[in-house]
């Protein structure tokens, strides 16, 4: 069968769909049987099966099928390394065979009808470095699998292996429950949460932009009786009348300010609110009651709620957003009947990550007027009123599924990238670090914008090249609007650090691919995962470090964990085809064998590659020199490498020995330091004899004081913060480059930081 006719990007979509609406109630079987049934339809494959790992015997268990004898479900045990589906979890890796039974460990299971069968693929499912499962697919046609269904049905068993890992969880919460009393009297006991640790959840994007803030949610005094809010039992009619006319002005108030925004939208919105207030089958009926007898304040709670059930169980999807209309209206109704009764009147929302299931259209002005940092709602859709608000007013909007947000506690932090549709939980702080200076980056470059130019020459015609440091895909934005000249350092380490599992292969090549096709043939430099130190990654079990900066980071922790970096190498060289501007560089390198380890576990990921019939390419290999020990053999390192980049910032430190994350020893970390400036100046005399392309990252490049020492030494090429390039550009063009080189060659002849001082501090005055 040809490839066309296979979807495996709609299969990739429906599973993670289906992994959003899994039913804990239904039980993970069944959720299982639907995903087997959605992975054989999308593949055109006969047979689908899912295996589990038990861990008290060891065994894989049958617990979904489709194709094959349904008898065999739960009664199917395979020992780990027994069959083709046993070796591919001992190996951890996935094995594709044109006829199954050329594989020496192929192995029939009798009963189970499978002999018509002949090409099999297995994957295996892992989550947090363990063993989960495995699933697999067969078909009678000979070689029916390629590598497109590798690389898909690796992005399934990556997301089934989150499900299935929550579903364990919920079976303990309940479990646990269960052996407590007072469970029936408090059923959120019951309710699936998160555990400790970082967790990362997609959701689907509503409106762009980051975010990052602490939990806290609203709008619940809808869901409690009135008998628990602090109902005033001597409001009228009066009262009532006086809250309808309050609530008409603001609507209009609202609607003619949003009027100036979002024009159309927002008279749409606000409009039909005052129809509604107008209406006597809603605000008759509410006086009606009072005039009964009832307590204008219950008879609003009643009403409302009563067209919230008419409109929630309307087939007709736009009936169904009114909910959110009338909510917002019975909300203001009693906020203008009686403002002090209502339990957290007037908060102030600044820096908060909003959480709601069903979040009201003018809740989004309030929350913006407020503060607000940014909102996630359990509910709605792309296009529904909130979704044109957020974007309206620029509020980061995330939609997500996942019910154990509505369990956080208040005050959680949060980190939202609502473009990625992503939402962290509990951050480390790496990612809090990164995040800050991303939502700064974003917030300040269209001004920039208009500063950068295309290209940076000194006074006296040099040119020099201006790169770009990258966290997330979503940053490119920024880059291009500075007009960087490409991207010195892409720190792959971030879409690791917020998830709570590691990328699959597929999912990191669909990033470094988007990366390049955005950069249109400008330079890209891929530096491979960066962990350790101050980057934990929540999901890798590490045992406690004494001093984490010197233990197992960056390329040590990739050398000794080669399946992880296997990954990553193979979807860069996979990005790399056809992109010859993709470059690969290997961080905190401290020796020549390091690298040529680094450079050797490449070669076999592009051999492999080619044996598996996968379109790749070897982009240039090179280093950051970081280390000390890097730096005294920047000869031998430049001779191998095709590129090298000098890590300012962690050179510095590790040349100085002085943590630039503590602030006890924060002053002695200076760049100033002559053996920081001679270490800076022998790795670029090391550089030029080889005629490798040297260049500099770090904070130290967006120095003005620095700059011309820079330039003094021969570098011509910096990567940094993209919000810092039109700076940059205007302090270059003012360098003259001759000036520069006398001026690096008096601050080398100095002894004492504090001479260097004084002399910077003597041509800048």
């Amino acid at each position: 069968m040809s490839d066309f006719q296979k979807d495996n990007v709609a299969l990739m979509c429906d599973i993670g769909e289906l992994v959003g609406l899994f039913d804990f109630d239904a039980g993970l079987d069944a959720f299982l049987s639907k995903a087997v049934s959605t992975v054989a339809w999308h593949m055109r494959a006969a047979v689908c099966s899912i295996y589990l790992f038990d861990p008290d015997t060891a065994d894989l268990v049958l617990h979904a099928n489709q194709g094959l004898n349904p008898a065999m479900i739960g009664r199917l045990r395979l020992k780990i390394g027994e069959g083709i589906t046993g070796m591919a979890l001992q190996e951890m890796r996935p094995i594709c065979e044109a006829r199954a039974t050329d594989n020496p460990h192929f192995k029939y299971i009798p009963g189970s009808h499978e002999e018509k069968f002949i090409s099999f693929l297995a994957v295996p499912i892992q989550r947090k470095m363990n063993p989960v499962g495995v699933i697999t697919v067969q078909d009678p046609q000979w070689n029916y699998f390629n590598n497109n269904d590798i690389q898909a049905l690796r992005v399934i068993a990556s997301q089934l292996a989150g499900v299935i890992e929550n579903a364990h969880l919920l079976v303990h919460i309940r479990d646990t429950a269960a052996n407590q009393e007072s469970v029936a009297q408090q059923p959120s006991a019951t309710a699936a949460r998160f555990g400790p640790g970082t967790h990362c959840i997609r959701g689907q994007w509503a409106s762009g932009g980051m975010a990052m803030g602490l939990s806290t949610r609203i709008g619940h005094y809808l869901l409690r009786s009135a008998v628990e809010q602090t109902c005033p039992l001597d409001l009228t009619e009066a009262d009532f009348d006086r809250a309808v006319a309050i609530t008409e002005r603001q609507l209009l108030d609202l609607q003619r300010r949003l009027e100036e925004k979002i024009q159309d939208a927002a008279s749409m919105i606000f409009g039909a609110h005052v129809l509604m207030l107008k209406d006597e089958a809603f605000s008759g009926e509410i006086r009606n009651q009072i005039r009964a007898g009832k307590n204008p304040w219950t008879a609003i709670l009643d009403e409302v709620r009563h067209y919230a059930d008419m409109f929630s169980r309307s087939p007709n999807p736009a009936l169904r957003e009114k909910v959110l209309d009338v909510e917002d209206l019975g909300h203001r109704l009693l906020h203008n009947l009686s403002a002090p009764t209502l339990a957290g009147t007037g908060p102030d929302y600044t820096g908060q990550i909003i959480l709601t299931e069903e979040l009201l259209p003018s809740d989004i002005l309030k929350l913006a007027a407020e503060g607000a940092a940014g909102l996630i709602l359990l509910g709605g859709g792309q296009h529904s009123h909130v979704a044109i608000l957020a974007k309206a007013l620029q509020i980061p909007l995330v939609i997500s599924t996942d019910l154990r947000l509505l369990q956080l506690p208040e005050q959680t932090p949060i980190l939202l990238d609502a473009k990625e549709g992503q939402i962290v939980i509990n951050p480390g702080p790496e990612a809090v670090q990164t995040m800050q200076e991303l939502i700064r980056s974003l917030a300040d470059s269209e001004r920039l914008a208009a500063q950068a130019r295309d290209e940076t020459f000194t006074r006296d015609g040099t040119s020099i090249q201006l790169l770009a440091n990258l966290n997330l895909v979503s940053e490119l934005d920024v880059a291009l609007r500075v007009k960087a000249q490409g991207i010195g350092l892409y720190r792959t380490e971030f879409p690791f650090i917020v998830r709570s599992t590691f990328p699959t292969e597929e999912e990191q090549y669909q990033g470094y691919k988007s990366v390049l096709d955005r950069m249109k043939g400008l330079p890209v430099l891929f530096r491979t995962l960066d962990v350790g130190g101050d980057k934990a990654l929540s999901y890798y079990p590490v045992q406690h470090e004494n001093n984490p900066f010197l233990g197992l980071r960056a390329l040590r922790f990739s050398l000794r964990n080669p399946e992880i970096f296997k990954q990553q190498l193979r979807a860069m060289l996979r990005a790399a085809d056809g992109a010859p501007n993709a470059k690969i560089m290997f961080p905190l390198v401290a020796s020549l064998d390091e690298f040529l380890s680094a450079r050797d576990l490449a070669e076999t990921c592009a051999r492999e590659l080619k044996s598996e019939g996968i379109p790749h390419w070897m982009p240039e290999l090179g280093l950051m020199i970081e280390l000390p020990a890097a730096a005294m053999l920047a000869p031998e390192l430049a001779a191998a490498a095709d590129f090298l980049s000098i890590g300012s910032n962690d050179l510095i430190q590790y040349l100085l020995a002085v943590d630039r994350t503590n602030n006890e020893v924060a002053a002695w970390y200076s760049p100033h330091h002559p053996a920081v400036l001679r270490t800076l100046a022998q790795i670029v005399r090391a550089a030029v004899p080889t005629g490798k392309p040297i260049s500099l990252c770090g904070n130290i490049a967006t120095d003005p004081q620095m700059l011309p020492f820079l330039l003094g030494i021969g570098l011509r090429t910096f990567s940094m913060d993209p919000t810092a390039i039109p700076a940059v550009q205007q302090i270059i063009s003012r360098i003259d480059i001759s000036e520069a080189e006398q001026q690096a060659e008096k601050m080398l002849s100095f002894g004492r930081q504090e001479e260097v001082i004084r002399y910077l501090s003597t041509i800048t005055s």
